[in-house]
């Protein structure tokens, strides 16, 4: 703090010596060879005084809450807006005082000019030699950097560049720009020319490498949007290593962030267009509350606490069967959030007893429900434990909420939900009819389920599987040469049930609705093994091998969002859209669901179960329909 203010008080003796010499400088040049006639007495009377209305004014104008390192553009604008209010005041102050003896009309103006340039020039200045540039000028560019190309010519591509400049130490030197289209061709970007599209590449290379200033690796500063597959392969017929900036967020410094690259990974490769996230909105939804996760050990369940944890909430509880997962996200969220108010429950959803005890001692308010069975082969080898994970832990959860009065109950749901032809799926659909129905009943708790498609590098998931098999020289296994999956990140999954749930916990919001999320274009397994091969520096089908093991019990060959029968409505909400479904017979659904749970938790065998799942989820194929197609 003492050398804040040190720093202050240097800024303003700077500022106040500036507007006493701005004005001599301004009553020199404009008396000009008779200045000597002029009355001492006037010009030093009148310079001080200039000088104490500058530093009334720039103290009041709040210049010296900025930090010159940082001077910008708005910074400037607040010294002009000072200075022409300090001029403005000092003609009428010396007209009472002095009548404005000897002080010509054209004066003012003069030293307006004079001060303000003294006083941006001298901010200016010091960002500059503080950032390098200065220095640079005089020094041999690029000298022991090495040169990069941007793919890109966007915003990432001005902040990575504006990064580097400003570091006299950064590694690289950006030799030019490969655009995602023709459009900004032939610009420039900070001196930094756009030579041409990702299909002119091979000629770019040729001209560099013929003027010996050939780039040995290629930073993506967007993603590719469809271009993935053409990127990684000019790479590796050019020896580029490709690299990725990481995507900025509200929480970041942008041009810090910028300056970095890192190892390109497969989830830079999707080409998924960035949401506009409503921060404000998903704040407000958790800031104070008191929030609950279900399954907060899991993937998504753990990146649900964190994101919640940083949104300041008034107390988060997390429930988990798993000790050790439990265990592990808690030491993460205590290490990063040591005043977060944590509660960290071992128990399992099916658990009534404990599920009313967690309830009672942390009366959520909002409880987000991610504990599921989610695996397919091992869901359709564990009917009975999916049907009382999926659809018992679920109706208890949410009658939980409901009971403590809770303002929403969340439920993270699944592609796989829609005419399910796995028992997973199936039972997620379940619990997306009884979420549903409870939405419906018109109590307090607002009930929703959030439908989306698998989510990159999750337990289990096929990103960690491929990873694994390169580990070990391949081959890579995949079921079926035309399966595809919808993709997105865990934390851009995350971020939009946020959002979604923000959204739909609006009073003006109809109820009963599914929530599902905007997850892109389906991608290809098989495609996403052969960027991860070439990501590994080797050539598909030469260097590593892809096998074909057909589809395992009760996966589908393409995923869908959307039913047969459903509906979907774009909302206000980037990245959410609502299904609109059929009215169902809500006591005829209730009789069945009873039905299911009581022969599951009585022991009834898998084929009894899947019987009655058929009669609440009539589209669902469990008979291997699908498998024998394939």
């Amino acid at each position: 703090m003492h050398n804040q203010r040190l720093k202050t008080l240097l800024a303003f003796g700077h500022d106040l010596t500036a507007a006493a010499l701005a004005f001599l400088l301004g009553m020199a040049l404009r008396h000009g060879e008779h200045i000597g006639e002029v009355p001492a007495e006037h010009i030093f009377g009148n310079t001080l005084l200039f000088a104490a209305v500058c530093g009334i004014v720039f103290m009041l104008s709040g210049l010296y809450r900025g930090i010159w390192a940082y001077s910008s553009v708005r910074d400037l604008g607040a010294i002009l807006r000072a200075v022409t209010l300090a001029v403005l005041i000092f003609l009428p102050v010396s007209f009472l005082t002095t009548r404005l003896a000897d002080v010509p009309r054209t004066t003012p103006v003069i030293v307006w000019l004079i001060l303000t340039a003294m006083l941006c020039g001298s901010r200016l200045g010091y960002r500059l030699i503080r950032e390098g540039r200065l220095s640079s000028l005089w020094s041999k560019a690029g000298a022991g950097q090495s040169p990069v190309l941007l793919y890109g010519a966007g915003d990432g591509a001005d902040l990575f560049i504006r990064a580097l400049a400003s570091n006299p130490h950064a590694p690289y030197r950006v030799t030019g720009v490969i655009a995602e289209n023709a459009k900004r061709v032939g610009r420039e970007i900070h001196g930094v020319k756009v030579l041409g599209a990702l299909e002119q590449l091979p000629a770019i290379m040729t001209q560099m490498r013929a003027k010996g200033q050939a780039p040995a690796r290629l930073i993506l500063t967007c993603p590719p949007a469809g271009q993935g597959d053409t990127l990684l392969e000019m790479a590796a017929q050019h020896g580029l290593q490709l690299s990725s900036v990481p995507r900025l967020t509200n929480l970041q410094a942008a041009e810090a962030a910028a300056a970095t690259e890192h190892p390109i990974a497969i989830e830079d490769l999707l080409g998924r267009a960035e949401t506009v996230l409503e921060r404000e909105a998903i704040a407000s939804l958790i800031a104070g509350k008191r929030v609950l996760v279900t399954g907060g050990g899991g993937t998504i369940g753990g990146e649900l606490c964190r994101q919640i944890a940083a949104l300041n909430p008034a107390q988060l509880g997390i429930v988990e069967l798993s000790e050790f997962n439990l265990y592990t996200i808690e030491m993460e969220l205590r290490e990063k959030f040591p005043a977060l108010n944590l509660r960290c429950h071992l128990g399992d959803v099916r658990d009534q007893t404990r599920l009313r005890d967690i309830f009672a001692k942390d009366r959520p308010e909002l409880v987000f429900h991610a504990a599921a069975l989610k695996h397919v082969p091992i869901a359709e080898d564990n009917v009975r434990e999916t049907v009382l994970t999926n659809v018992l832990g679920t109706k208890m959860v949410a009658d939980s909420a409901a009971e403590s009065g809770a303002l929403a109950a969340v439920l993270i749901s699944t592609d796989k939900a829609v005419n399910p032809t796995s028992v997973m799926g199936a039972t997620k659909r379940v619990a997306e009819l009884y979420t549903q129905s409870l939405d419906l009943s018109g109590g307090k708790t607002r009930c929703l389920a959030v439908r989306f498609g698998n989510v990159l590098g999750s337990t289990g998931s096929v990103v960690p599987r491929f990873r694994a098999q390169l580990a070990k020289g391949g081959p890579l296994t995949v079921t079926h040469p035309d399966m595809t999956r919808y993709f997105m990140t865990v934390r851009e999954a995350v971020e939009l049930v946020l959002q979604a749930s923000a959204f739909a916990v609006q009073p003006q919001e109809e109820r009963g609705h599914i929530l599902v999320l905007d997850m892109g274009t389906p991608v290809k397994i098989v495609d996403l093994a052969r960027q991860m091969i070439r990501l590994a520096g080797l050539r598909p089908d030469e260097d590593v091998k892809i096998t074909y093991t057909g589809l395992r019990p009760g996966e589908k060959m393409h995923e869908e969002l959307i039913g047969g029968q459903e509906n979907l409505r774009a909302t206000t909400a980037d990245g959410v859209n609502i299904l609109l479904n059929p009215a169902r017979d809500a006591a005829q659904f209730r009789r069945d669901l009873e039905d299911l749970l009581r022969s599951a938790s009585a022991g009834a065998d898998a084929a009894a179960l899947r019987q009655f799942i058929t009669r609440l989820v009539p589209e669902f194929s469990g008979d291997g329909a699908e498998r024998k197609a394939g």
